[in-house]
Order: C-alpha cells, then structure tokens, then sequence
C-alpha cells in the first residue's frame, strides 16, 4: 500500500507493530475515548444563546466554512503535490486537513486575548460542517491517487459513520451546559486537558511499538509539511480575518481556528476506520501535526505577550476612555436640560407674579 511515489512505504511501514491485535485494539480505544471526551467538552463550551445569536449573523459559520473546508485542505492536497507523496502518505495529510477545527484553538485564544465567543462557535461549527464537507473534500482531494490501491479502499462510509458519532457527545455536552452549567466548565477543562494526556501517552505508545525504526519511515518531506501546514494555516486565518475587515482580537481568533485541527478525530479516523496492515505508522501524521502545531501557536503567544499585549491594553483603555466621555458628554447634557427647565419654570412664576403685583 505505500510505494506509490518516490517516498514509496514512507508511512506505512510498522505496519506489523500497529498490526498486533491486542495493541491495535487498545490504541482503538484509546482514540476512541479520547474523541469522546473532546467532543463532551466541546458541546459544554456552545451555549444556545450563542448559536442563535450567530444564526442571525453567521459570521463566524462562514470564516470556519472557508478556513476548515476551503483552505485548509487545498493547502493539504498543495503540499502533498509539492512534495510528491505517496498515497499512504497523502492520505494523512488530506485527512488532517480536511478535518474541523479542534480545542486547542480555544485555550490558545483566551491567551491572546482573542474573542472566545468566536472561538468556540467556529470549533463547534466546523466540527458539525464535517460531518457532509470532510468526506466530500476527501473525495474531491484524493482522485490525483484514485488508481492507488489505498485511495480505493478510501473508507468514505466509515469516516461519515466516525464523524456522526461525534454527534452525540456533542449535544450531550451542550444539555449539561443548559443544565449544570458549574459541571459544563469542569468538563472544558477536563477535555482540554485529555487532549494533552492523550496526545503524550500516544507518543509514547508509538515510540515505544517502533522506536528507531519509526523515524526511518517517516521521511524529512512528511516532518516538513507537518511544520508548514499549521503555519501556513495560521497565516491564512490571519489573512482571510483581514479580508472580512475584522478587528485585531478576531483576527487572532480566526488565525489559530484556521490553523489548529482536531488531530484526536483524525488520529481517531485514521486508526479506526483502516485496517491495521494498511495503516502503519500513517496515523502519526496527525501527532506529528500536533506537535508543531501547539508549538507554532505556543511562539505566537510568546511574541504576542512580547509585543502586542500593550497595544491591546491601549485599545482597551481607548475604548473605556471613549465610554467615560460619553458618559460625562450625556451627564453634562441632563444637568444642562435640568437647569434650563428651571430657569423656565422660574421665569415663568415670575411672568405670572408680576400682573398680581400690578393690580393690587
């Protein structure tokens, strides 16, 4: 399944390690928890009145649409051209990219002082957009490879069935949030943090299945594009943000929703929905992606803590200033009307006073 290019079995091979019956059966479930879990605490950050609110503006739906659906995975199946991958290959990095966006986005923006409003309603939109537009992306990315053996096995049916699985955890999450709402911020956390627990103890796993004989197939063209992708993602949600004439905060906010995907459904896809003798080492891509993702969005929090949390406090007082003068403006004109209608009042006793005078 992977010599289909000139990395030919860069990603598949381990595939014997990752065939192991119970090692794949535990790292199914593993996965399969873990997606779980994220999509719980997804659901338990949407509350109803926000999604009725975007509704009405639909924003946010439309900047996760282009992000997660348009440039994301153009930008995947460019890379995947560019750097001549094989189909084994290809197909993790048409799938990460094809994927929603996931909850990294949502703590990276709260340190950056992003809108997390937007944040959450591009994550939980995307993530209900997937379950029509990741197949169909798929589909539509995957025929440069059609005649590969892999492609054609390409198991559509299984990613929508993975997909509307989600659906389930997600409105459990988003009743517990109408419910209890205390119990609903102690899942968030309890997700996000499942997600680095997850991600290290799959790393581990893997490094501890292949050890050295994983880095020997994964070639330096698969580590490159696993440290473009998320960058190049970030510019372009930086970029699309600007296009649509959003303030500084959003912009943020749309650049890491761009950028960061949901690698537990991914790595979830890749290891559940293909059989252990095709899959390999492939679902570390997603890992890979991870990796360098966290750590791409964690230098974008360090330069904006540097240098542009000032100009965020001077906008904000800016504003706050604005408030108080309109305030003092409005004042001001109350004590203004109030003194005329008693001169009024008074000249008007006084008009009233004086024929009184003059007849007696």
């Amino acid at each position: 399944a992977g010599g289909g290019g000139p990395d030919g079995g860069s990603l598949a091979g381990g595939g014997e390690a990752f065939a192991d019956r119970s090692l794949s059966q535990g790292l199914s479930v593993l996965v399969g928890l873990a997606l779980c879990v994220t999509m719980l605490g997804l659901g338990c950050a949407v509350e109803l009145g926000q999604l009725g609110q975007q509704l009405r503006r639909p924003v946010g739906l439309l900047l996760a649409l282009l992000g997660q659906f348009v440039a994301m995975p153009l930008l995947a199946f460019l890379l995947a051209l560019i750097f001549a991958l094989d189909e084994v290959a290809a197909v993790a990095v048409l799938l990460c990219g094809c994927c929603p966006g996931g909850n990294l986005s949502n703590l990276m923006s709260v340190l950056v002082d992003g809108d997390m409003n937007l944040s959450i309603i591009m994550t939980a939109s995307s993530t209900l957009l997937a379950l029509f537009l990741m197949p169909l992306c798929l589909w539509v990315y995957s025929r440069h490879w059609i005649n590969t053996a892999l492609v054609q096995l390409l198991p559509l049916g299984a990613v929508s069935l993975t997909l509307g699985s989600t659906l389930l955890p997600i409105g459990l999450g988003v009743l517990i949030r109408y419910r209890h709402p205390r119990a609903a911020d102690l899942l968030v956390k309890i997700s996000l943090w499942s997600l680095l627990v997850t991600l290290v103890i799959l790393f581990i796993l893997t490094g501890t299945m292949l050890g050295p004989d994983l880095m020997a197939h994964i070639p330096a063209s698969v580590y490159t594009i696993a440290v473009l992708m998320p960058l190049a993602g970030y510019a372009l949600g930086y970029g699309l943000a600007t296009v649509f004439k959003m303030p500084p905060h959003c912009r943020r906010t749309v650049s890491l929703e761009t950028g960061c995907q949901n690698v537990q459904l991914c790595t979830a896809i890749l290891k559940l929905t293909f059989p252990p003798e095709l899959i390999g080492s492939m679902y570390m891509f997603p890992l890979l992606y991870a990796l360098f993702q966290s750590a791409e969005a964690g230098l974008f929090v360090l330069v904006y803590k540097m240098y542009g949390r000032d100009s965020y406090k001077q906008d904000t007082l800016g504003e706050e200033e604005d408030t108080d003068i309109s305030y003092k403006k409005l004042k001001e004109e109350e004590v203004a009307e109030t003194s005329y209608g008693t001169v009024t009042t008074e000249e008007h006793n006084s008009v009233q006073m004086e024929p009184t005078q003059t007849a007696l």
